[in-house]
């Protein structure tokens, strides 16, 4: 018997997830219902978490889960800048693993409300074929992801903790 699920790469832009989450419904959202949707519908090749690395014992501890559930956890430090401003964002590192993940998966799964990202669900599904799907907090998504997107899911209560 073959499995007929669509194989999929899964790339989660942490931070903005999370605070997405916490800004529209002050809460955090259950990966591991994210997980079991997503698994359900396809057969998982790869699965990244993008965050910030940190000595604070909970976000330690979050990672851990993370990886428990199935991810990869993929860190990268915290830039506190001269003039107090701070940079932790992981656009160029979503994007390019994502390109260089497309040609092995049928489906990139990117959880981000992002609208930086919207160029990059064209060209994947211009230059390697492959369905785009976004699952995001809706309030705080650009329009311009979701439409560029093959497929969307809401993360509406039933992914929210």
């Amino acid at each position: 018997m073959t499995n007929s699920k669509l194989t999929a790469a899964v790339l989660v832009d942490v931070q903005n997830i999370y605070y997405t989450a916490r800004e529209a419904h002050r809460k955090n959202v259950n990966y591991n219902r994210v997980w079991q949707t997503i698994a359900h519908q396809y057969e998982i090749k790869h699965a990244n978490a993008y965050a910030i690395s940190s000595k604070d014992p909970k976000q330690r501890q979050f990672h851990h889960i993370l990886r428990g559930i199935g991810f990869n956890v993929v860190l990268k430090p915290f830039i506190q800048r001269s003039d107090g401003t701070a940079k932790g964002d992981w656009d160029v590192g979503i994007t390019l693993d994502a390109i260089e993940l497309a040609p092995e998966v049928d489906c990139v799964i990117l959880l981000s409300g992002d609208g930086d990202f919207a160029i990059l669900l064209d060209r994947l599904a211009q230059r390697f074929n492959v369905v785009t799907h976004v699952f995001s907090i809706r309030e705080l998504t650009a329009n311009s992801l979701v439409d560029a997107s093959s497929r969307y899911t809401k993360l509406t209560n039933e992914f929210l903790i």
